[in-house]
């Protein structure tokens, strides 16, 4: 089988790999696609430090299942799955206290005396994110899978293994938008879309979506956005503040910059929940005006994977876009081979697609 396996960040092959071989609560799964995350890209480049090589990229999957090690219970051969990264233990206190994506799923990986879920010629090739789904075949822990409907596309549903579960999710697991609030988005990409959706889904009356390329503003509308506000020539607090009557119910930021974080928080009404979806840099602190902490009562809260119960949540968004409530296809900005990942890192980091997704032929 074929899979990118990351050596260093100018050491990236696409190699072929030998047929995986599941263990005691493993699955093996065909990849029908994978969603490209810039997630992928941080450890691709090493900026992110818990990722060493080498190691194969790729979280944001569907697939179906091939085979099944002993003592498997939720999944058999044939089954059409999606995958998460926050797979769980089920016994611990984050599990037991239905906060599951706080787990960290460390009793899901191999023990130091067990042999790898991946190598090559030897060597352990690390899995990312307990998962590794740029490759044609994966070796997965069950708790890292749930099973969904068969009549799902499968391109679309893997959108839902980490994007539209982050970003719906932070708006009705985390900050549980009220019918009729007002929210605001700062960032258009997959995540933020899926904010707005979320949000949409939620009842929110009215959503601003604040980007700084045009074509995400309109993409957003399209998805459920009321308005937009261009970010491109200047702080888009004042404007926020001005559309919604002095800022939103729930403001959600997206990009995980430390400047994007505070104007989240600057056009948040009082009494309001600012939510922190994308992932800050290491070192990097963000500064809020201490008195306005107690004076606005505002709040702020960091959103983890949308606070999934993946069991339970992804099979909902599925029924979501089954139904028509979320929109998925207009997330999808390209479609491409696992020959082609170089040109969708180029795509996502020159902000021309909102998401795309590598196809296999299976």
């Amino acid at each position: 089988m074929k899979q990118v396996n990351v050596h260093g960040p100018e050491d990236v092959r696409i190699d072929e790999a030998a047929e995986p071989e599941p263990g005691p609560r493993d699955a093996v799964v065909r990849v029908a696609a994978c969603g490209v995350c810039r997630s992928d890209w941080h450890a691709w480049t090493g900026a992110d430090p818990d990722v060493a090589a080498p190691h194969v990229p790729g979280h944001e999957f569907a697939g179906v299942v091939e085979e099944v090690g002993p003592e498997v219970r939720h999944v058999q051969p044939g089954d059409h799955v999606i995958g998460c990264l926050s797979a769980f233990c089920g016994h611990c206190e984050f599990c037991l206290s239905g906060r599951p994506s706080l787990c960290g799923g460390a009793a899901t990986m191999r023990a130091a005396d067990e042999p790898p879920r991946l190598s090559e010629d030897g060597q352990t090739i690390l899995q990312f994110a307990h998962l590794s789904s740029f490759a044609e075949q994966m070796l997965v822990h069950e708790n890292a899978l749930v099973k969904i409907r068969e009549d799902m596309p499968l391109d679309r549903a893997a959108l839902i293994g980490c994007g539209v579960t982050t970003g719906v999710g932070a708006a009705l697991n985390t900050a549980q938008v009220r019918p009729g609030s007002s929210v605001a988005v700062i960032g258009c990409g997959g995540v933020g879309l899926a904010a707005i959706q979320g949000s949409r889904i939620a009842g929110a009356g009215r959503i601003v979506a604040v980007d700084t390329a045009a074509w995400k503003l309109e993409l957003a509308k399209e998805l459920g956005a009321t308005d937009g506000v261009d970010a491109s020539s200047g702080n888009p607090v004042g404007a926020v503040q001005e559309l919604t009557g002095g800022g939103v119910d729930y403001a959600f930021e997206a990009l995980g910059l430390k400047e994007t974080v505070e104007q989240s928080w600057g056009m948040t009404r009082r009494g309001g929940m600012c939510v922190v979806i994308g992932l800050v840099p290491l070192g990097v602190n963000v500064e809020i005006p201490g008195l306005d902490i107690v004076f606005s009562a505002k709040t702020m809260v960091g959103s983890s994977m949308g606070s999934n119960r993946f069991r339970v949540d992804m099979p909902r968004y599925v029924d979501f876009y089954l139904n028509g409530q979320l929109k998925l296809d207009e997330m999808i900005s390209a479609r491409l081979k696992l020959d082609q990942i170089n040109e969708a890192f180029d795509k996502m980091r020159a902000r021309e697609a909102a998401r795309s997704v590598i196809v296999f032929d299976n």
